[in-house]
Formats: structure tokens, C-alpha cells, sequence
């Protein structure tokens, strides 16, 4: 079956993926989708720091996955799912709610996060392009221990989500875990959310410009002018101290070039990064004293 929507074809030549002519639905392709979209396709809040108003909506955010950047989950996960459902998937949309700290309790499905399900070869499949450098293949929804490169995760039912599940992430991420519900959500489900991700001065992605990809063997993350990859071996940071530096590893690391944007936009962007860099490590110091 091969897909008729405009897009795929733009959608799947970013991926680097071609599809077989007697193609079907399979388990083995929907991972290797995955895959394809995790390292290909970066986490990033950079439209946030250049001013740049997005919505939830999935076609927008396909045109802009399209043009060579990324997104965060909203745009991420609601873009590949419906790439899937145009590849003859069925896909089911969830809320979903991102668990920052191990020692306070889990907030459940608040609808800050975007989580998709796949049926698909007679099992339901957890799918997640958007949590940042977490999942590298779906998993089945199946309470379990998963172990995908150098990081294992695990899948229970959720202790705050009656009827939902809980994506425990490795002991290495950058969040702890994410409840999720398994009822049916629509993109308006998430609009609120995603306002307030993207306008509150109190939003973590208002305050620091961020990018992360997951690849097979680690992943790597920028937060402000700190990139950081991790593996098998461990974590490597490294301070990020001019535009040049900063600009290069986005293209470099993250496949993000933004030859979009004017000089002045660069050099206004830089600022910003680099003045709210300043203010974090200002505030470290403090807390160290």
C-alpha cells in the first residue's frame, strides 16, 4: 500500500527512508520509522527564542520538520503520527505528563506531554518522537523492562492515572518519567498546554534555549551554551563560549543550520542564550555559597 497524501514523500526523503512498492503496516517498519524520526529529526525549542509563534497543529508542523528543523512534542509526535496514519497505521493520540523530579509526586496526564499508541501486527505499541532523546524504538504496552542502547526503560501502570501507564526513564535522563492516559485526545486536547509552554516566563523552554537527538548508541543534549552526550562510557559536557561554537554544534550535532534567519537574527539569538547563560551559572554559584 502505498501512501497519496502530498506530503509523505517530502516527509519520508527527511527521514532518509524509502518505502518498498508491496509494502504493508508492519511492527518492523514502524520502528524503523521511529528511529529514522529520533535521529534525524531534533527536540528543540529554538522557534520560542526567535520570536517565532507555532500551534499544535500537525500540517504546520510538518512544513516546518520539512524545512530542515524540529520541534518539541506537540509538533513532533503529532507530525509523525499523522505521517503514520497516512502510511495506513492506526495511531491513537494520549495525554501525557512529564515527571521532572524523582522525589515529588508523579503530576499524571496533565496534557503536557503528547504520547501516541500504534496497533499494529496484533499488539498495541507506545511511540514517542517527542520526549527529547528517550525512546529510540516504540515499545510494546506491556509492563516490562526495555533496554535500547546504552539506556533501559520501564513500562508499568501508572500509581496516579487510574486505567493509565508509566514510562519510567533511565537513571540517566533528564527527567525521571511520564504518566499517560489511554483515552483518546484530539490536538485542541493540548493547545493550553502548549501556550503556556511557549509563552510563560515561568516555562523551563521560555527560560533556556534547548536541543536534543537520541541516537543508537546515546544522545546528545544542548541547554543554553552546555552540550552534553551521553553513552555507554558515561556523560562528556562541554561549555559552549562563542557564536561560532554554539551555531556549529546546532548544525553539527543537532542537523539544526537555521540559514533562515538574517545576521541580526543570529546575533539577537546568540544574546539571548548567551545573557540567560550568564544569569545560570550566576545563579549556581549562589546556591553553592
Amino acid at each position: 500500500m502505498m501512501p497519496s497524501e502530498p506530503f509523505v514523500e517530502a516527509y519520508l526523503l527527511r527521514l532518509g527512508f524509502t518505502l518498498d512498492e508491496d509494502r504493508k503496516p508492519s511492527a518492523a517498519e514502524l520502528r524503523a520509522l521511529h528511529r529514522a524520526h529520533v535521529e534525524r529529526v531534533p527536540w528543540e525549542t529554538l522557534e520560542i527564542h526567535l520570536g517565532r509563534p507555532t500551534t499544535v497543529d500537525p500540517h504546520e508542523s510538518i512544513a516546518r520538520i520539512l524545512r530542515g528543523r524540529g520541534g518539541y512534542c506537540f509538533h513532533l509526535s503529532g507530525a509523525f503520527a499523522t505521517l503514520l496514519t497516512a502510511l495506513g497505521y492506526d495511531v491513537t493520540w494520549h495525554r501525557g505528563g512529564v515527571h521532572s523530579d524523582a522525589g515529588s509526586q508523579p503530576p499524571g496526564a496533565t496534557g503536557g506531554h503528547l504520547v501516541l499508541t500504534v496497533d499494529c501486527d496484533g499488539q498495541t505499541w507506545v511511540v514517542d518522537v517527542g520526549l527529547g532523546g528517550v525512546l529510540y524504538e516504540p515499545i510494546p504496552l506491556r509492563a516490562g523492562s526495555y533496554r535500547q542502547g546504552p539506556f533501559t526503560y520501564g513500562l508499568r501502570p501508572s500509581e496516579v492515572e487510574p486505567g493509565g501507564w508509566r514510562l519510567d526513564n533511565d537513571e540517566r535522563g533528564h527527567f525521571a518519567g511520564m504518566d499517560f492516559t489511554l483515552a483518546p485526545a484530539a490536538p485542541a486536547d493540548f493547545a493550553e498546554c502548549h501556550a503556556v509552554k511557549s509563552t510563560s516566563p515561568d516555562s523551563q523552554f521560555v527560560r533556556i534555549a534547548a536541543a536534543m537527538r537520541r541516537r543508537a548508541d546515546g544522545v546528545d543534549q544542548l541547554r543554553g551554551c552546555v552540550l552534553t552526550s551521553i553513552d555507554a562510557t558515561g556523560h562528556a559536557r562541554r561549555e559552549l563560549s562563542t557564536a561560532d561554537e554554539w551555531f556549529g554544534v546546532l548544525a553539527g550535532t543537532f542537523g539544526i543550520t537555521l540559514d533562515e534567519i538574517d545576521p541580526a537574527e543570529r546575533i539577537a539569538l546568540w544574546e539571548k542564550v548567551r545573557i540567560a547563560h550568564t544569569a545560570w551559572r550566576a545563579s549556581r554559584a549562589e546556591q553553592s555559597v
